[in-house]
């Protein structure tokens, strides 16, 4: 019986560690996609406009893209220089999987509506960033982030005016920029927009997790999580936008479909609550995950340009 049980326990322990491995690669395994498929991915739920302005702007060279050595990777993104010259500039930053050119419709807002420099980074493993894992808008992807803050404001700035920045990701960008918010930067990030951000890497994988297989939080998120530090350096508590947002002193517009269920909407109640000074909460209508624009174009750039110009754009 002894035998017995000590081995119902060794192959429980080995199924429990295959099943983290399992699901650690599940989550953060990268997943290539073409531009031309990416363009073709926003098209599917983008206003006709956007797509037919980033088609122009594509043509006539107007969209343009650096890649720059961070840590010894070749770190990609894409930019648009304001019609006009202008200090005013905003860092758009993409979701799970997704890639910089993903974000043009929000481009399209700030470009070609509000005459702003845009700048679109690749984060590691999306787009043209190499990567062999996904940080989920935590780790080397804050690391990424934040040069590439400084090398927005080396492009975009003039000689008599100082670079002035709004930070504006979608999901896995959203959480990213909010992280950013409670860290030390640079005096020309002046304003951030999340959209439909989570709360914490753990919130949203156990949700995930119940809502894909099922499974409860224990034991399969404790055991992902330590081998996500052991591999990566990070686990999935210590990835908390809701802590990094309680940080923030910059302001701060809060977007969110109120029928998201992929990120449910009561995580931006939580945000919003915790963040302090001057802050501002729009939730969309019926909108699903990452659909507040395209579901509601013209109020999404009323809320925008409202916040903007309450931060000093």
């Amino acid at each position: 019986m002894g035998w017995s049980f000590a081995t119902t326990v060794i192959l429980l322990l080995a199924a429990l560690v295959g099943s983290s491995f399992y699901m650690l690669d599940y989550a953060l395994m990268p997943l290539a996609r073409t531009d031309q498929e990416v363009l073709d991915r926003l098209a599917s739920h983008v206003p006709d406009q956007v797509m037919q302005w980033t088609d122009s702007v594509r043509r006539v060279g107007l969209l343009r893209d650096t890649t720059v050595d961070i840590d010894g990777v070749p770190a990609h993104a894409w930019y648009l220089r304001a019609p006009h010259d202008t200090a005013a500039t905003a860092m758009l930053v993409h979701g799970y999987k997704d890639a910089g050119l993903m974000m043009m419709h929000i481009a399209f807002l700030y470009n070609h509506d509000l005459g702003m420099n845009v700048l679109m980074p690749d984060l590691p493993a999306h787009g043209h960033t190499p990567g062999d894992h996904i940080d989920m808008g935590w780790g080397n992807d804050m690391t990424h982030a934040l040069r590439w803050v400084t090398i927005a404001d080396q492009m975009f700035h003039s000689d008599s005016v100082s670079t002035k920045m709004v930070l504006h990701g979608i999901s896995m960008g959203a959480a990213l920029v909010m992280n950013l918010s409670g860290e030390s930067l640079p005096p020309s990030v002046k304003a951030v927009v999340e959209d439909c951000g989570y709360t914490s890497v753990w919130d949203e994988f156990a949700g995930q997790l119940k809502e894909e297989f099922g499974l409860p939080q224990f034991p399969l998120m404790y055991t992902t999580s330590a081998l996500c530090k052991l591999r990566y350096g990070w686990s999935f508590g210590e990835a908390s936008s809701l802590r990094q947002v309680a940080r923030c002193h910059l302001p701060m517009l809060f977007i969110h479909g109120d029928n998201d269920d992929f990120v449910p909407t009561e995580m931006v109640q939580r945000l919003y609550a915790a963040k302090s000074g001057e802050k501002q909460l729009w939730l969309a209508p019926g909108s699903q995950h990452a659909r507040a624009f395209s579901d509601h174009p013209d109020e999404y750039k009323t809320q925008v340009v409202s916040f903007l110009a309450a931060a000093g754009f």
